[in-house]
C-alpha cells in the first residue's frame, strides 16, 4: 500500500498484548509467547519507517505488570535487556533514535545502564523515535508531570497562572513528540490499559483480535486504512472540518 506519509499517522503507539494466550494457543511452554512476541516488533518498527511515520510507542512492561509472576517478570526483563542490545545496532543502520519511558527506580542498574547508554547513542538520529513504554503507566505519568509543575511553583520558575495545557504537555512524557494519532491494541480486549493516557487524548483507536505474535505489517497497513478512513475532528462539526480541507 502506497500512501503519502502526509496522511499518515505521524505518531503511532502500540499495546503489545495476547502473547501468552499465542503460546497456549501453539502450545508452547511458558514464555515462549513472549519470545514470539519479541520477534515482531522489527518489521513493524522498519516498516513504519519506511512508510514515514516519525514516532513509534510500544507498550513494553506496564506498572501493573511487576504483579505477574516473578519467572515471568524475570523473563521479560531478561527480553528487554536482549531487545535493547539488538536494537542498538539496528537503529544506528536505519537512523532511528531510542528512548525509554516509564519508572526506571524498580529495574536493575545493569538495565538502566544499558537504557541510557541506548538513549545516548542514537540521540542524534531523526528518521524516527521508537520508545519503549518499561515499567510505565499513564497515571504516573500525569502525576509525574504534575509533581515536577508543582516542584517549579514553589521554587518560583513559573506561576501558578500559568499552568495550563500547553504548559502540562511539554512536562509530560513524549512532550517534544507529536501527539499520539493512532492507538493500537492487539489481542482482542478493548481498553487502553493505563497507556499513554494524556498523549492519546485524540488518538484514533484500532482493536483487533490479532494476538500480537500473529501481528503483520499487512496488518498494520489496514490499521492505516482504517486511520484514513476516519474523520478527526478534535471538537469541531464535519462541515467545518470539510470546509477547511476545500480552503486548504
Amino acid at each position: 500500500m502506497t500512501i503519502s506519509a502526509e496522511l499518515l499517522p505521524q505518531h503511532v503507539a502500540i499495546i503489545m498484548d495476547g502473547n501468552n494466550r499465542f503460546a497456549k494457543k501453539k502450545h508452547l511452554q511458558k514464555g515462549d509467547g513472549h519470545r514470539e512476541g519479541k520477534n515482531v516488533l522489527d518489521p513493524i518498527v522498519e516498516h513504519c519507517r519506511k512508510v514515514g511515520v516519525k514516532a513509534l510507542t510500544v507498550y513494553a512492561f506496564s506498572s501493573e505488570n511487576w504483579n505477574r509472576p516473578q519467572y515471568e517478570v524475570d523473563l521479560l526483563m531478561k527480553l528487554l535487556e536482549e531487545t535493547i542490545n539488538e536494537q542498538i545496532p539496528r537503529m544506528i543502520k536505519f537512523q532511528i533514535g531510542l528512548r525509554f519511558i516509564g519508572d526506571r527506580s524498580r529495574l536493575t542498574p545493569e538495565l538502566q545502564q544499558l537504557m541510557l547508554q541506548a538513549e545516548q547513542r542514537t540521540a542524534t538520529f531523526t528518521e524516527m523515535t521508537l520508545t519503549i513504554a518499561v515499567s510505565y503507566g499513564g497515571m504516573w505519568d500525569i502525576a509525574q508531570t504534575a509533581k515536577t509543575i508543582a516542584q517549579l511553583v514553589k521554587e518560583q520558575k513559573i506561576d501558578v497562572d500559568q499552568v495550563d495545557v500547553d504548559l502540562f504537555a511539554q512536562h509530560v512524557s513524549l512532550g517534544d513528540l507529536p501527539p499520539v494519532d493512532l492507538l493500537i491494541r492487539t489481542g482482542g480486549d478493548y481498553r487502553l490499559s493505563n497507556f499513554l493516557l494524556w498523549q492519546s487524548a485524540y488518538a484514533e483507536l484500532y482493536f483487533t483480535e490479532t494476538l500480537w505474535p500473529e501481528f503483520t505489517t499487512e496488518e498494520l497497513d489496514h490499521a492505516f486504512g482504517v486511520f484514513l478512513g476516519r474523520e478527526r475532528r478534535f471538537g469541531k462539526t464535519s462541515e467545518q472540518v470539510q470546509q477547511e480541507k476545500i480552503e486548504n
